[in-house]
């Protein structure tokens, strides 16, 4: 299949989004498909790379009080040309805005299936946009409604999308498919001289009880609750230490609160990590933790798993389903159980059967499934669609005879 996928989200922008849109392109190219990318300009994109990897750009400008993140304002005329040249056989949108909408279009006029995969719960971000006033919950049900009145079929990567979906009134077909990860990128054992360079980085030596925080840093990830749990943790386990990793509008306010609680020789801040260079932070630490409640399809949890790392994660839909055993991780509610949690790993690790416990676990959760899952899928929305066009008339010459 020769396949486009719309996004207004890729590399070099780092996301969940962009993560989840690469897995499948790769995994999609192992299968032998073609794979175009077409996604908003960046300042920091590489050309070469760009041609190499078949990724088509289109002008764009920063979103409103959301800068790091982009929208395209032209280029419909062009998007439709390489899309004709192409002879794409399904297009796949990964965002509501300028680039899905016009992926939408371009499907109308190629008459090929279009789908969706719906990211991101807007309504806990509806803040950044008049601090909440000027979109509301009901708002973006109407919105939704519209943009996919007319699609082949809607990804959720999780039961918890599916749910909001439903609630919004969403009528076209939908399926639960968990976004994958690549296993081998996490599973890939690092030199151990390499962990202890980076963990010699943040002052930490091989026996600092390392938690470790990878995420944007919006609100709607409630960093915070992790940081006011810290004087807890230190007090059961004095030689704790938080590394964050990310960037984003909250870090000025994180970095306020560090120094408020005297936290400075506990919690440090990394700043935005290459996804090259992911892994090496999972392999170092001895737990991951997580306090947001907005996740939509947990990558970094997965991810975490996948480098055989413990999680402490706020309890969700998704976590009831990948967490069933102590050697994967726990979930919380409750800023007690959170230092529980935490401080039962930091002192005790896993027990030795872990391991092959995560790695069962992780198989369903594969870039391999994700893309088996994602293929078939297409397939489906593009025989259905064959079998709801429109027959072509047979025309049969009519002879008048003269006897």
């Amino acid at each position: 299949m020769r396949i486009g996928l719309f996004t207004d989200t890729y590399f070099p922008q780092v996301s969940g989004v962009a993560t989840s849109i690469r897995t499948l392109r790769e995994v999609l190219m192992a299968r032998g498909h073609q794979v175009y990318i077409f996604t908003t300009t960046d300042p920091q994109a590489d050309p070469v790379l760009d041609r190499q990897e078949q990724i088509y750009r289109f002008p764009s400008i920063p979103f409103v009080s959301f800068p790091e993140r982009r929208v395209t304002v032209s280029g419909w005329v062009k998007v439709l040309l390489i899309a004709k040249r192409l002879q794409l056989d399904v297009i796949h949108t990964q965002t509501e805005f300028s680039l899905g909408v016009m992926g939408h279009l371009v499907a109308r006029e190629l008459k090929i299936p279009c789908l969706h995969t719906y990211h991101t719960m807007y309504e806990d971000y509806l803040h950044y946009v008049a601090n909440g006033r000027l979109i509301k919950p009901q708002n973006v049900a109407t919105i939704l409604r519209t943009f996919l009145k007319h699609v082949d079929g809607v990804v959720a990567p999780s039961d918890r999308v599916l749910t909001t979906l439903r609630k919004y009134g969403i009528e076209a077909p939908i399926q639960v498919i968990p976004t994958g990860i690549n296993l081998q990128r996490f599973q890939a054992p690092v030199d151990p001289q390499t962990l202890l360079t980076l963990r010699e980085q943040y002052g930490y030596d091989e026996q600092t009880p390392v938690m470790l925080s990878l995420s944007r840093l919006a609100f709607e990830k409630n960093i915070k609750g992790l940081i006011d749990a810290m004087p807890e943790i230190i007090q059961a386990v004095p030689q704790a230490q938080l590394l964050i990793v990310g960037d984003g509008p909250a870090k000025a306010s994180l970095m306020r609160q560090v120094k408020v609680m005297g936290l400075q020789a506990h919690v440090q801040f990394a700043g935005e990590i290459k996804n090259q260079f992911v892994h090496r932070y999972y392999q170092m630490a001895n737990v991951f933790v997580s306090a947001s409640d907005s996740e939509t399809q947990g990558l970094t949890y997965d991810e975490a798993v996948a480098s055989d790392l413990p999680i402490v994660v706020m309890r969700s839909e998704y976590t009831d389903e990948l967490i069933d055993d102590p050697a994967i991780g726990v979930s919380y509610q409750k800023k007690a159980d959170l230092v529980a949690g935490v401080t039962n790993y930091l002192k005790y690790g896993t027990n030795p059967e872990a391991r092959k416990l995560r790695q069962a676990k992780m198989h369903a959760i594969s870039a391999e499934v994700f893309g088996q899952r994602i293929e078939a899928y297409y397939q489906t929305c593009i025989e259905q669609r064959q079998g709801r066009q429109p027959k072509p008339r047979r025309w049969r010459l009519k002879v008048k005879r003269h006897d």
